[in-house]
Formats: C-alpha cells, sequence, structure tokens
C-alpha cells in the first residue's frame, strides 16, 4: 500500500531558489525510511510538504491517497526539539495535545484522552514523569515524550525531523531500537545526519541534496559522496563514518 507518493515535487518558500525540486518519493505501508542530507538540503521542507504544511511550487503529493491536508490526522509528527526553551507544561499536558483535533480545539480532554495518554507514557516508558515539567526533563525524555504526544493520535504513519540531535549515543541507541519496534505496528519517515548509525536500523535511505539523490535499500558511498559534496568512506553501518578530504589526504571522524 502507497502512504506517501511524491511526484514532480519543486517547493520552499521561493521559486527562484527551491528548497527540493523535482522530487520523486515512494514509502510503502511498514517502510522505516532515513532522510538524510546537508544543513540546506531540504529534509524538512520535505517532511512539512507530506504534512500540507507547505504547497509546492508543482508536483504532486498524495498521502494515504489523499491530498496532504485531509490525511494528516492519520500521521504523528515529531519535531526538533529546541535546547533549553523553558515552557511550564507538564508532560501529561504535553501528551494530551496529540489527541486534540481541529474539530476539538476548545472541548476538554476526556477520561479517554487521559486513558490513552497515559497508557503511550507507559508504553514508552516515562509514565512517572507524567506531573513533571517539560523543561525539567533530559533530551531522551523529551524525546519520548514527544513520541508519545504523536502515537496519543492513533497514527498510521510518523515523521520525526533529528529526533537524537540533542541527546546522548547511549540514549540514541535505545532510540532507534524504540523506533523499529514501533515499526511493527506503522511506518516510520526519519529525518537524521546520523548516517552510519541509523543504517543499521532503517529499511531504506533516502539522500536528498535539493534534489532526491537516490532512495534504495542500501546505502552506497557514491549516493552519499552526491548528497553531501565530499568525498565519503562508510566504515560499516553501527559504526560513525569517516569523511576524506578531496585528496584522501587525511581524514576526520
Amino acid at each position: 500500500m502507497k502512504l506517501i507518493e511524491l511526484n514532480g515535487v519543486t517547493a520552499g518558500y521561493s521559486r527562484e531558489h527551491p528548497a527540493i525540486e523535482s522530487v520523486d518519493l515512494l514509502v510503502e505501508q511498514n517502510d522505516f525510511v532515513a532522510i538524510i542530507g546537508p544543513n540546506g538540503g531540504g529534509k524538512t521542507t520535505l517532511l512539512k510538504v507530506i504534512l500540507g504544511l507547505l504547497v509546492p511550487f508543482s508536483g504532486t503529493v498524495k498521502v494515504f491517497g489523499e491530498e496532504p491536508e485531509q490525511s494528516r490526522k492519520r500521521i504523528g509528527y515529531v519535531p526538533q526539539i529546541i535546547p533549553n526553551r523553558s515552557f511550564p507544561v507538564s508532560v501529561l499536558d504535553v501528551v494530551l495535545m496529540g489527541r486534540m483535533s481541529s474539530s476539538r480545539i476548545f472541548r476538554k480532554y476526556s477520561s479517554t484522552d487521559r486513558a490513552v495518554a497515559s497508557e503511550k507514557l507507559e508504553q514508552l516508558g516515562v509514565l512517572q514523569l507524567k506531573e513533571k515539567r517539560m523543561d525539567q526533563l533530559s533530551g531522551g525524555q523529551k524525546q519520548r515524550v514527544l513520541i508519545a504526544r504523536a502515537l496519543a493520535g492513533e497514527p498510521e504513519l510518523i515523521l520525526l525531523d533529528e529526533p537524537v540531535a540533542s541527546v546522548d549515543s547511549e540514549t540514541q541507541h535505545s532510540f532507534y531500537n524504540l523506533l523499529s519496534k514501533l515499526n511493527g505496528r506503522m511506518a516510520v519517515v526519519l529525518v537524521t545526519h546520523d548516517v552510519g548509525a541509523v543504517s543499521a536500523h532503517v529499511k531504506s535511505i533516502a539522500c536528498i541534496n535539493r534534489r532526491l539523490v537516490s532512495h534504495s535499500e542500501t546505502i552506497s558511498e557514491k549516493a552519499v559522496e552526491e548528497t553531501f559534496g565530499c568525498p565519503f568512506e562508510l566504515i560499516t553501518h553501527g559504526v560513525p563514518h569517516r569523511v576524506l578530504k578531496a585528496g584522501g589526504g587525511g581524514s576526520h571522524d
């Protein structure tokens, strides 16, 4: 079943300088797709197009066979964490936001809403934090709460934008394992810079730098070099990569 289908999509905030151009992308049921690319390469723009938050200049977008705005309720979204943002809201209140919809913005949360929110927090191992404020949590705890919020709406597809950018390597590993478990029930699309570590978990990798360079079940050095614009040597899955200088005369980890 096709969940996401983009054909010839060009989008951004300027027609003269689009963030993505002529992108074709297909995501099917139970896929686990990592989207990699440099800063400014169009990764977040691509997610916004899928969510219907950004209308393309050209091309077509179908999500669950419908226009993105019509299928948004079937998608869970986990945005990037903004570090050190202080806001007096509890963990439970954040997760309950996932139960909101355009038809019930001003309605009170029901007992069912609260039960579902608690269930998702328990599923992610952070139910004991439900009364804490979000700004009192670690980066890994915040990520689990934001995933619980995304899951509270019972989505069939989850999109995540740089979910491990602010957590340590140990937390990253457990986080990827968590996503693999979620993938047993839904498709996962993950934007990341962590090329080496994520390749051990995902089913396919889409390389984007304004244009979609590659989308396949295996990651090739050539595709990554074209995406990032520099020589690249893939050491092994699950191990940090090494980027080489143009002449091969040196490296950095």
